[in-house]
């Protein structure tokens, strides 16, 4: 089921006032991936963009054009592993955060 505009419009206004949304937002998105949810973890990562820095922006920080970043990270969209991890580090330099992962038993 599609998100409605007024979903996405409140995703929106709560990441541009709460940074802490924001971080678990990407959280969400990159922990989705690796626990292999690829259409959950492009669903959030596309939200968390939207919401955020926007697919121009994006655009710049990654050298990828916003409408490949768009089907990329669109339902039907199959990224590969080095544009993810391209698109992963634009959006943490952005966010002011570094992702760490750990093994875990």
């Amino acid at each position: 089921m599609p998100l409605t505009h007024d979903f996405k419009e409140t995703i929106r206004a709560r990441a541009q006032r709460d940074q802490k949304f924001r971080q678990a937002l990407l959280q969400e998105a990159i922990e989705s991936m690796l626990n292999g949810e690829l259409a959950a973890g492009k669903a959030v990562l596309r939200d968390y963009v939207n919401a955020t820095v926007g697919f121009q922006n994006l655009e710049k920080d990654t050298n990828i054009p916003a409408k490949s970043l768009m089907r990329m990270l669109s339902p039907k969209g199959s990224p590969s592993f080095a544009n993810v991890s391209i698109i992963l580090a634009a959006l943490q330099k952005a966010e002011g955060v570094h992702v760490e992962l750990s093994l875990r038993r």
